[in-house]
């Protein structure tokens, strides 16, 4: 009976989301006016005259927006000690660690049980629609999700990242037994302090458990990706461990090789299978149904910087379905995906009202140029108002601005969407890229989704040689003058220097935006290079972050990397063996 009351009652989420979204503007002014009455004897807010006052204008009149910066010294104080009510009234117990994959180093987030619920609201909203399409009995998940490795600040306060912070918290396990979607991998394996024995061992948790595995997920599809490439690797080692009942040398940590012996018994019938399975396949197609006959879709984030992989995912899931996840950050959640079987490249996210308040800058290029002629790079003094999240047009761009239950008060996210139309009164959002990750010389704007095309589009010509673009980054090399496009490439085998002069000048034609073409035909812009890398370099950039604390599932490839990244171009640099520059103009 207990297990019956534990099942979430899919159709009741759906009926309250749907009230809910009917009345976005109301559900709006009450989350603004609860987040206020809750913290409006902080110190942040104190500090800014609005005197108990709740309502979205005297809100915005007296609230500045803020960037991460803005808030920085605020949150380090959090992290420093002694305990004070700086942000929130309550006290922030946990520290979100950002990828910091974008600038190079981790940001200091603060994470508390309101944000946690906020996790669980969204993951609940989005599975009900998702188990509305795609059913799923009380089965297994494959769930490739690792913790980073945990540490204090100096004034006690728990630091990890994001996704450690939800992992760990009891809530999420409780909620995931509700959806149905509890890990196949017992605890030890997800809080291995090593990536790689955990993946391992995920990967072997998965095969025992192959017939009840009823989704795979991750939090990125780059990690879903990532752990079927090392399976090409190690499938025979898995199958080896199978057959005999006993776990690999590889796997030293006592806790965990404890954990699998009690999941692991000699099984030569299901090693012979998955052997048979593994030589019957066609360059890997369709890996994922062989080895598990039941599961009904592959989940993670795919939109975005993880579109890149979607290629190589279609090819490990064969006819299985790809559902996008949900669309948030280290400093909170946004919106769920409510149409779970459109193809993930085209996910909206529908805004959940209630989880924060939020806003919206809109984008003109008209009105940013104006600014940049008299001020430079500073968009701020003459940027179009922010208008709230009932306001926003179709078809139309925005930057977001949060104000969070965790002590963010119109913070810019930095995340560019376009709004792709409304379910009943709250937007749904496509996500377009990060403002500031940008490729610019002069005055051409290239963003990291204009990257992507790119690189598409060259990599066509390697595909007909039946290889692939294993993944990519950039940067702007303003060394040279006159300044130009590096793009980096790792490629999955040996490619023509003719193939590779024409991938280079495909690049370089790809990209179209007018302030590009136009600095290109005049030489203001030098030619674009293409940078080859060597195997297993995409890799090391992985190690480097996991070695600064990152936790794999929170891992994103840097697109476009900056000055500041040192490291990470160091790592691209060193790694050259090719080298090409366009002819295109």
């Amino acid at each position: 009976m207990l297990e019956k009351m534990e099942i979430l009652d899919v159709e009741k989420v759906i009926k309250e989301f749907e009230a809910m979204t009917k009345d976005a503007e109301n559900v709006q002014r009450e989350t603004l006016k609860k987040i206020l009455e809750e913290n409006g004897s902080a110190e942040y807010l104190q500090n800014l005259g609005l005197n108990g006052r709740t309502d979205p204008e005297s809100f915005k009149a007296c609230v500045p927006l803020v960037t991460h910066n803005d808030l920085e010294p605020f949150i380090q104080r959090i992290a420093d000690g002694p305990s004070a009510p700086i942000l929130t009234r309550k006290l922030i117990t946990n520290i979100s660690l950002s990828s910091g994959t974008t600038q190079g180093k981790p940001k200091f987030v603060p994470f508390n049980d309101e944000l946690m619920e906020t996790t669980l609201r969204i993951f609940r909203t989005s599975y009900a629609f998702r188990n509305r399409e795609f059913p799923i009995n009380n089965g297994k998940a494959l769930q490739f999700i690792y913790s980073s490795k945990p540490s204090r600040t100096k004034g006690g306060l728990f630091a990890g990242t994001a996704t450690t912070n939800v992992f760990r918290n009891s809530l999420f396990k409780n909620a995931m037994r509700g959806m149905q979607s509890q890990c196949c991998s017992p605890d030890e394996v997800i809080f291995a302090p090593d990536f790689h024995q955990s993946l391992y061992c995920h990967l072997l948790c998965g095969l025992i458990s192959r017939e009840e595995i009823q989704l795979v997920s991750s939090t990125f599809a780059h990690s879903i990706v990532h752990a079927f490439r090392t399976f090409e690797q190690v499938w025979e080692e898995l199958c080896a461990d199978i057959r005999d009942g006993v776990l690999t040398s590889r796997i030293t940590f006592p806790s965990v090789r404890s954990a699998m012996a009690k999941m692991l018994k000699p099984n030569p019938e299901l090693a012979d299978l998955i052997h048979r399975k593994c030589s019957g396949l066609s360059n890997w197609y369709g890996l994922i149904p062989e080895l598990f006959p039941n599961v009904k879709y592959i989940y993670g984030i795919m939109t975005g910087s993880m579109e890149p992989y979607l290629k190589k995912l279609r090819h490990y899931a064969g006819d299985v379905p790809l559902v996008s996840a949900d669309y948030g950050s280290s400093e909170g959640w946004i919106g769920a995906n409510v149409n779970p079987k459109v193809p993930a490249e085209s996910t909206t996210y529908a805004v959940l009202p209630n989880i924060g308040y939020f806003e919206f800058i809109p984008l003109k290029e008209d009105a940013e140029e104006q600014v940049q002629d008299k001020v430079g790079a500073s968009f701020i003094s003459m940027e179009p108002k922010p208008v709230g999240l009932t306001e926003v047009k179709v078809g139309e761009e925005y930057e977001v601005i949060v104000t969070s239950v965790a002590g963010l008060y119109r913070y810019r996210l930095g995340d560019v969407v376009k709004v792709m139309g409304f379910h009943n009164s709250t937007p749904e959002l496509k996500f377009i890229c990060r403002r500031n990750l940008m490729l610019t010389v002069n005055i051409d704007k290239n963003t990291e989704n204009d990257l992507q095309l790119a690189v598409e589009e060259a990599a066509k010509l390697i595909s007909e040689e039946k290889l692939e673009v294993i993944d990519f980054s950039s940067h702007v090399d303003l060394w040279t003058d006159p300044g130009h496009y590096v793009i980096f490439w790792e490629i999955s085998g040996e490619v023509s220097d003719q193939v590779l002069k024409e991938c280079c000048n495909c690049l370089d034609r790809s990209f179209v935006d007018a302030g590009y073409v136009s600095s290109r035909k005049v030489n203001a812009i030098g030619p674009l290079e293409l940078r080859v890398l060597r195997s297993g370099t995409f890799q090391n950039i992985l190690d480097h972050y996991l070695g600064l604390g990152a936790a794999v599932s929170q891992f994103k490839t840097p697109r476009c990397v900056g000055p500041t990244n040192q490291k990470v171009l160091q790592i691209l640099c060193g790694n050259v063996v090719k080298s090409y520059f366009s002819t295109a103009f």
